[in-house]
C-alpha cells in the first residue's frame, strides 16, 4: 500500500529515529509499503521517518524507480567507514520542489540488518553512496534543507509558508 510521504516542516522529519528492535510482521509489512511508496514516488530511497515512522529503517534502489533491479532494505544501518568526496545535486520526496548541490563522501561502508534480521555489510561508491548518506541523514533528523546555505533555505521556507497559507481554510 502506498503511504503518504511527510514533507517539511513536519516535526517527525527533524527527530532522531530509534532503532528497530525486531523485524516483526508489522515491520515487514511496513517495508513492503515503503518499497511501493518509493517506486510510486519516483524515488531511489526512502527512510521510515518520511512515512511517519521514527525508526531506523531504509529502502533504496539506485536503478529505481523504472528498472527496480537493486533493491536494498536495511534496518539499523550505520556507516562504519567512508572515504573521498564528491559533489552531488540532491532532491528529496520530503522537500518537494527543492534541489541543492552537496558534498558527500564518495565511498561508504554500511552495516545493518536485512529484511530477515540477518547482519549485512555493504560497500558503496558514487551514486549509491550518496543515496545511502541521504537516507541515513533522515534517520538522524537531517534534511537536505539543513545542509543548504541560509539564503537557499530561507527562500524555500518562504515558499513553504505560502503553500501553507493557500491550504488553510478562509
Amino acid at each position: 500500500m502506498k503511504l503518504p510521504i511527510l514533507t517539511y516542516p513536519d516535526p517527525v522529519l527533524a527527530r532522531k529515529a530509534r532503532p528497530v528492535e525486531a523485524l516483526t510482521p508489522e515491520i515487514r509489512a511496513l517495508i513492503n509499503d515503503m518499497i511501493e511508496t518509493m517506486y510510486e514516488g519516483d524515488g531511489v530511497g526512502l527512510a521510515a521517518p518520511q512515512v511517519g515512522r521514527s525508526i531506523r529503517l531504509v529502502v533504496l534502489d539506485q536503478t529505481g524507480p523504472k528498472r527496480r533491479e537493486e533493491l536494498i532494505v536495511m534496518a539499523n544501518p550505520e556507516i562504519v567507514a567512508c572515504d573521498g568526496e564528491m559533489d552531488s545535486e540532491e532532491s528529496c520526496l520530503s522537500v518537494p520542489g527543492f534541489k541543492v548541490p552537496l558534498r558527500r563522501k564518495q565511498t561508504v561502508r554500511v552495516r545493518g540488518q536485512d529484511r530477515e534480521g540477518r547482519p549485512i555489510e555493504l560497500a558503496a561508491s558514487d551514486y549509491l553512496a550518496v543515496i545511502i548518506q541521504h537516507e541515513l541523514d533522515h534517520l538522524d533528523g537531517v534534511l537536505i534543507l539543513d545542509r543548504a546555505g541560509r539564503l537557499k533555505r530561507g527562500l524555500y521556507e518562504k515558499k513553504v509558508k505560502k503553500w501553507q497559507e493557500r491550504k488553510e481554510p478562509a
